[in-house]
């Protein structure tokens, strides 16, 4: 039977990493509330985004409505989901004590969080496809009836689109990168409850503080900054003039936040016991 090898050994690292992958994918896979947590996402993306295209009017030309926000818009509360699965995904592991029986398995802390990042990213990136494929699909069947035909300067929602296309796949994008910064939150943190009030309060709060500040130029300058803000702007595909932040500069600024959280997660990780 072969040994998982010991912190500092100098094992080959793509069957290492290939056991952690493997471990952190058989925990995923056989976690009671994975599948029904990445099944909210995408109910809860499709069905939003449905009711808002809905709700939304353009009766004439020059409305100003943006048919991919309004159809994307599910996004806004998906998200939420994500991040509560990015927490459980290692805080839970901290609730039970079953991190003890994680890191015996994988001693190398960095490989193993590597290695739970990449399968939490791939699952969550999965169902974000789905969402927001269902999510323009309905877009693409609503919105017509509401006034957004080639007439008034809005083509069908279409893949085929360039805006379009990026705004799909930046929302892709923008909800992985969620699941990162939820999960390297929750790795600092290590309790879930308070782990999954910070990611969201860093969600929906920074956008409430941002529409406080009565200075414009302040206020501009917070929407740059927030990851929520910032990072939806990929989804613009009209008046990107008046937008705070361009769309991949801002799926920039939350993968910066991202990145920040799985460093400060992942060097917590090394620095502290289990």
């Amino acid at each position: 039977m072969s040994r998982v090898p010991a912190r500092g050994t100098r094992r080959a690292d793509p069957q290492y990493a290939g056991h952690a992958l493997h471990a952190e994918w058989t925990k995923a896979r056989t976690a009671g509330g994975t599948i029904w947590l990445l099944l909210a996402v995408i109910a809860a993306t499709v069905a939003v985004g449905s009711a808002v295209a809905t709700a939304t009017r353009c009766p004439a030309a020059g409305c100003g409505q943006d048919p991919a926000k309004a159809s994307l818009s599910g996004i806004d509360l998906g998200q939420a989901v994500v991040a509560i699965l990015a927490v459980l995904a290692i805080g839970g592991e901290y609730g039970t004590g079953m991190i003890l029986l994680t890191l015996t398995a994988i001693p190398r802390r960095t490989t193993m969080l590597a290695a739970k990042a990449a399968i939490l990213t791939g699952l969550v990136m999965v169902a974000s496809t789905v969402a927001v494929l269902g999510s323009l699909l309905a877009g693409r069947l609503i919105l017509p009836g509401h006034g957004f035909i080639p007439a008034h300067g809005y083509p069908l929602l279409s893949l085929a689109d360039g805006p379009y296309l990026r705004a799909a796949a930046g929302s892709v994008l923008y909800l992985g990168l969620v699941g990162l910064l939820g999960l390297g939150i929750a790795t600092a943190i290590r309790d879930s409850a308070v782990a999954i009030g910070v990611v969201l309060g860093l969600l929906y709060l920074f956008p409430v503080a941002a529409a406080a500040v009565a200075n414009p130029h302040w206020q501009r300058h917070l929407e740059q900054i927030a990851p929520m803000s910032a990072g939806l702007a990929i989804q613009a595909t009209t008046g990107l003039r008046g937008v705070p932040i361009s769309p991949w500069a801002g799926l920039g600024v939350l993968a910066a936040w991202a990145a920040g959280a799985m460093l400060a997660g992942g060097l917590l990780l090394r620095l502290r016991d289990a």
